[in-house]
């Protein structure tokens, strides 16, 4: 049975499609409602407020190369990166709880954040729009 047989390639568009396109939702909110809230968050930790503007990078530009699956590699690298960013600056005291439903307080960034990974080792397939590079 031809359908039931492994479809790796197909599998990773999927994945692609899921994590980039969920994050790329945030993205749209911040570039839509802005980032002040996360600019606060910055300022408190000492960091210069420039760092702020790096979550259009994490949540708007590497979404977009991961869903086409350009530089699927490095844009993945850099979502995970955003992510890891994003649960030490807002999300550490949540890190090690539960919430009321007895789930992982940060399972939706963990999802990500793990979903980003999985396309750092593995690449994009051949259903990207780059797939002859190292990073791709």
């Amino acid at each position: 049975m031809k359908y039931l047989e492994k479809n790796i390639d197909l599998g990773l568009l999927i994945m692609r499609l899921s994590v980039g396109v969920l994050m790329l939702l945030h993205g749209i909110f911040k570039l839509t409602h802005g980032v002040g809230f996360i600019e606060q968050v910055v300022l408190q930790n000492g960091l210069p407020s420039f760092v702020t503007y790096g979550v259009y990078i994490g949540e708007v530009i590497a979404p977009i190369f991961v869903i086409l699956g350009y530089g699927t590699r490095v844009a993945a690298l850099v979502f995970a990166f955003n992510c890891f960013v994003a649960s030490m600056l807002v999300h550490l005291p949540m890190m090690f709880t539960l919430n009321e439903q007895g789930g992982w307080a940060v399972e939706l960034l963990g999802l990500y954040c793990l979903g980003a990974l999985a396309l750092v080792f593995t690449g994009g397939g051949k259903y990207a729009l780059s797939n002859k590079h190292i990073w791709d």
